[in-house]
């Protein structure tokens, strides 16, 4: 779990999907085809029985089961400890969300805002005539009234956790800090100043290639024989009448052309390379190494940034005291199994079963494994790992706090700033990336990849005569049509993006096919689903291993980000080390999981009679 690049994934045991959630409740409802709300404006009668009550407001059957229909941990019916576990934290978002509800409840939401929230549902469902829209109320079981009383708690919801984010206000001593931690974050891409040439004919890119060379005005070429940004000059990133070149990153080039000028590192001319049809000279006329913007250059973005977390930390403190403070009673006899024992301990602070069973369960590959039957395999597997992530996490924000430094944000964002911090400062040398080169190559290896286009026939006979026509002829669209075919543009393709059959007959078949104006033109294929298919292949770019020169950055990086996972790992060692530190998972989980009974004995076989 060292690796946190991108932490901040929990906000008190609730991940920021749950938190996205909250705030487009209503439009991930409709979009699985179930209310996930409360009803209370519906009779008891029509609601069920009451099944728990939240700060003594109830929560019945109906409620329950309108959640429960839309989660897919449930789709497989899980049985013993798993259902248990899947009780457990179904019931504790439930908990939360009426608790948030109820909070929420005094924040004002006008009509004309509940309104316009109703116009956009029924727009983006497409109910706008009366007739439709009561189907899917009916569908639902809502009426009008109830489901703008619901849009109402929805807004007030949004409204109450915006309020609670944007009161958070970072000092200028923690904005500071928060640049310093993440200065990487702040480093600039690589750029150039660069003129263009772009061309449809190799022979006149050539030609313009010979004529820069001997010194003639690349602008000027540019002006008069330039398709794209003739007008200035072809240079690249400059606005409207200007003929000056900006800097520009390697995205405002096709891939192949952006390769080779950013392997430069430098001034230079760079072509033709061809990329989409036509022909590429660049001229470079400055590179623009990457560096670490200034923070006075930054400074409105890092006070976002700082402001971001500060408002993710008053968030998960909010919503950890509103669960504290839940007064929570379930009815006698409940259908539903609700345990949340302590799991582990990190000094003076509990990790509770929620905590642990949120990151797991809120993960789809659980919910998948689970509807496969594999749930008890998802449980041995995914919650003792999950347990040890949130172990290392408090540790580190336990140790970030004795730090007496400004770390700010959620508990997950300050444990992986406190290991940012605390590795910040390695660096690697020249021959140590070229030892990681040497050793690594297939972190420097660009694949191989082609341009494919696929044309099927129902008839092997119409697929023969396709091909053949293909040999000759330039016009694919006519050809198909001919032979009662259908072409399917793969575009650029790369190994393991085709069907199988097709990736193999691509990559895998040593020997090219014959070439026609189209391109390669491969034998026609039997497929498995008895149709008939040729493949045209064209730009065909073998696998290879870009050179150390302009791989030497990027391998000083990869040996930095290794001696970082490394220090990271021996602090988090360390820091366990002196730690007291109780993991009882294995024996909660034994305590939660029903009595296997025992198979009967088989009765002894009675001996059969000697044969006289």
């Amino acid at each position: 779990m060292v690796a946190r690049k991108g932490g901040g994934g929990q906000v008190f045991g609730l991940s920021k999907r749950f938190i996205t959630f909250l705030f487009g409740f209503l439009a991930l409802a409709f979009a699985v085809g179930a209310i996930l709300l409360f009803t209370p404006q519906a009779g008891q009668q029509a609601r069920g029985q009451p099944i728990l009550w939240v700060n003594g407001q109830a929560v019945h059957e109906l409620d329950l089961l309108r959640l429960q229909g839309g989660d897919p941990l449930y789709a497989a019916s899980p049985q013993g400890l798993l259902r248990t576990l899947v009780d457990t934290h179904f019931l504790e978002q439930v908990i939360l969300t009426e608790a948030l509800k109820q909070d929420a409840a005094r924040v004002r939401v006008g009509g004309a805002e509940v309104r316009r929230e109703v116009d956009r549902i029924r727009e983006q469902f497409g109910l706008r005539e009366k007739r439709a829209y009561e189907m899917f109320l009916n569908q639902i079981g809502f009426t009008d009234a109830q489901l703008r009383a619901e849009i109402r708690h929805q807004l007030q919801i949004q409204k109450r956790l915006e309020q609670i984010r944007s009161a958070a206000r970072p000092t200028p001593e923690e904005v500071r800090f928060y640049y310093e931690v993440h200065r990487e974050d702040y480093r600039t891409e690589p750029r150039v100043r660069a003129r263009q040439i772009v061309v449809d004919e190799r022979g006149l890119a050539e030609e313009l290639l010979a004529r820069a060379r001997a010194g003639e005005d690349f602008a000027l070429l540019a002006r008069e024989h330039s398709r794209v940004g003739a007008e200035g000059d072809g240079a690249l990133g400059a606005g409207p009448g200007e003929r000056e070149p900006r800097p520009v990153s390697r995205v405002v080039f096709p891939e192949p052309v952006a390769q080779a000028v950013f392997a430069l590192r430098g001034p230079g001319l760079v072509g033709p390379l061809e990329a989409g049809g036509r022909f590429y000279l660049v001229r470079v006329e400055e590179y623009l190494p990457p560096r670490v913007s200034d923070f006075e250059e930054i400074r409105e973005r890092v006070e976002r940034d700082a402001q971001a977390a500060k408002g993710d930390a008053a968030l998960e403190a909010y919503l950890e005291e509103l669960r504290q403070r839940a007064q929570v009673r379930f009815a006698e006899g409940s259908p539903y199994a609700y345990q949340n024992p302590t799991v582990a301990r990190v000094g003076e602070r509990e990790i509770r079963l929620t905590q642990v069973l949120q990151p797991v369960f809120g993960n789809p590959q659980t919910a998948l494994l689970i509807q496969q039957g594999l749930g008890e395999l998802a449980v041995q597997f995914f919650l003792p790992q999950a347990l040890e992530d949130l172990i290392e996490r408090e540790l580190l924000v336990e140790a970030a706090r004795a730090s007496g430094l400004p770390f700010i944000g959620s508990r997950d964002e300050i444990a992986e700033a406190y290991l940012l911090y605390r590795t910040q400062d390695l660096t690697a040398t020249e021959e140590e990336a070229r030892r990681f080169y040497a050793e690594n190559p297939a972190f420097f290896t660009v694949p191989a990849s082609a341009e494919v286009v696929g044309v099927s026939f129902r008839e092997e006979a119409k697929a023969r005569a396709f091909r053949e026509g293909a040999l000759r002829s330039r016009d694919l669209q006519g050809l198909a049509r001919a032979q009662e075919g259908t072409a399917t543009e793969y575009g650029t393709v790369r190994p393991g993006q085709l069907p199988v059959i097709l990736d193999q007959l691509v990559f895998r078949v040593r020997e090219a096919f014959p070439e026609g104006p189209l391109g390669e033109v491969t034998e026609v294929l039997k497929l498995e689903d008895g149709t008939y298919m040729v493949l045209l292949i064209r730009n065909r770019q073998p696998e290879l291993v870009r050179p150390l020169g302009e791989s030497l950055e990027e391998a000083k990086e990869l040996v930095v980000a290794r001696k970082r996972q490394e220090k990271a790992e021996a602090l988090i060692r360390e820091l366990r080390e002196g730690a007291e530190v109780e993991n009882r998972l294995g024996q909660v989980l034994a305590e939660l999981a029903p009595p296997r009974e025992e198979a009967p004995e088989e009765a002894p076989a009675e001996e059969a009679p000697a044969t006289p």
